[in-house]
């Protein structure tokens, strides 16, 4: 349509982009500043056991997460604290688990490595290798089976390439045409050890083709690439397309846990990664077009950091498990029997 009417839904449309790309910020800087503040926590040792971080990774969670719908699966890795975070699990019921209190959302039992949450269907928080690729694979199945139209996400690392259950689950994703998408986190490090000295081909995306299903590279440094292609493939996936796989390639700033002392990679390679932060490179564009000003930022900030804090505040007041509940939920209690 022409003239000021095809203006009108022009301006409208930019609006609703505009919109958009400030909420994919503030989820952004969300993930970041918490976990941030987890740092801080674990070295008071409010959290304890593992703390592994994805500072870096955040446009891979918000992204993908953007893409999908309320009645999806999501299966991560033990570096999901972004992607719980992403889905809607609350900052409140996010830091209670890992500070193993009873309002965590695993009840406390889980910690920073199984976040769990059933009402927003996010079946982990995985802490083996690869270990939830074959969990992906069999809610996929059973969607197929019922004819629900749904996507199970499933995000795993480049380290989890190597495993055996990796080939298992492509292979039976794409031979029974299962409705999983695959979000390989590519950060070119499995713990301490470089893409190249893993994998003869280290073109994740290409191996993923070889069983015959779509896959594609995204930037993983570009929030609004990583979720437009995870729209893409979401589209695709649900509506019989079988499974897709998208390669994110990504960096994490800091190390492997809070346990790696990083000494298996320059510095100058983290500062040069740096460089493409996407909470910086996100801000930069926006402010270049006008949308956001300094006191916007502000604004999120000083939001964020209050919600954060809320947080602190209601899982310091949290409750630990009674020591009498220790063997609830190991195994299931009897079913009742019928008598004659």
């Amino acid at each position: 349509m022409t003239g000021p009417q095809g203006l009108a839904i022009d301006a409208t449309t930019v609006a609703q982009r505009d919109e958009l790309e400030v909420l994919l910020l503030r989820e952004m800087i969300r993930i970041r500043r918490f976990e941030e503040r987890c740092v801080e926590l674990y070295s008071r040792e409010s959290i304890r056991g593992f703390l592994h971080l994805a500072v870096g990774e955040e446009a891979c969670a918000v992204g993908v997460m953007q893409a999908l719908s309320p009645d999806d699966a999501i299966v991560a890795t033990y570096r999901e604290h972004g992607h719980a975070l992403a889905r809607g699990i609350s900052m409140r019921a996010t830091l209670a688990e890992l500070e193993g209190k009873v309002e965590g959302c695993s009840r406390g039992r889980g910690g920073s490595m199984h976040l769990f949450d059933a009402s927003t269907r996010f079946f982990g928080g995985n802490a083996i290798v690869a270990g939830g690729l074959p969990v992906a694979v069999g809610l996929a199945l059973a969607d197929h089976l019922r004819g629900r139209h749904r996507v199970t996400a499933c995000f795993f690392g480049d380290g989890a390439v190597a495993e055996g259950e990796f080939h298992e689950a492509m292979n039976l994703a794409a031979l029974w045409h299962l409705p999983v998408l695959f979000c390989c986190e590519n950060n070119l490090y499995a713990m301490g050890t470089a893409l190249e000295f893993t994998e003869s081909e280290t073109d994740l995306s290409l191996k993923a083709a070889s069983y015959r299903m779509a896959s594609w590279e995204v930037d993983g440094m570009d929030v609004l690439a990583v979720r437009e292609a995870a729209r893409q493939a979401s589209d695709a996936v649900r509506s019989g397309g079988g499974p897709h796989f998208l390669e994110m390639r990504t960096y994490r700033f800091r190390s492997h846990s809070m346990y790696d002392p990083d000494r298996y990679r320059d510095k100058s390679e983290i500062e040069r990664w740096k460089l493409r932060d996407p909470i910086g490179q996100l801000t930069t564009q926006l402010m270049s077009r006008g949308v956001l000003v300094s006191a916007d930022l502000e604004g999120i900030e000083a939001d964020v950091a209050a919600e954060i804090q809320d947080a602190v505040d209601f899982a310091a007041a949290g409750t630990d498990e009674p020591i009498e509940e220790l063997e609830r939920f190991v195994t299931s209690p009897p079913a009742p029997r019928d008598r004659p």
